[in-house]
């Protein structure tokens, strides 16, 4: 008997029109969006701020959303990177250090992300903590862990 492969999958929405971030949502078939962001309600965020997502989430790809701040990086981190006194070695280093700390891999259980996608503003995955919070699950859960940026 072999054991079943948790999929989880990663998408930004800066850059795209709601429609095609939607639209890859609905086509991947997530089964729920879970949002990592610690700026979830920024006015920047347009059609994904964190008080619309829910219904936007719902009657657009019929799915649940959560927001789990604990998922996001902390400001000091966050700040530090965006105004360049920290590279991006030295970030991925601090982020996962802080998931760590907050003992991400036991809170979060395989089975509450198999088949979600885990959001964020960034454009793609490359310099972006989802894709390091993926990656870390992948590492840390004795399970087999396919990840899948949209």
């Amino acid at each position: 008997m072999s054991e079943k492969t948790i999929k989880i999958f990663t998408i930004g929405f800066t850059g795209s029109s709601a429609e095609d971030f939607f639209g890859r949502l609905k086509q991947a078939d997530v089964k729920k969006v879970i949002d990592t962001r610690l700026w979830a309600s920024s006015q920047l965020s347009g059609f994904a701020k964190k008080k619309d997502m829910p219904y936007f989430v719902k009657e657009i790809v019929g799915v649940d959303y959560e927001y789990r701040e604990d998922l996001a990086p902390s400001k000091d981190i966050l700040k530090a990177y965006k105004d360049n006194r920290i590279s991006w070695d030295d970030y991925e280093v601090q982020y996962i250090d802080l998931i760590n700390h907050r003992n991400i891999a036991n809170i979060l259980k395989p089975d509450e992300v198999d088949e979600a996608c885990f959001l964020c503003a960034c454009k793609t995955e490359q310099n972006c903590h989802r894709r390091l919070l993926a990656e870390y699950l992948q590492h840390e859960w004795q399970t087999s862990v396919e990840i899948v940026h949209l």
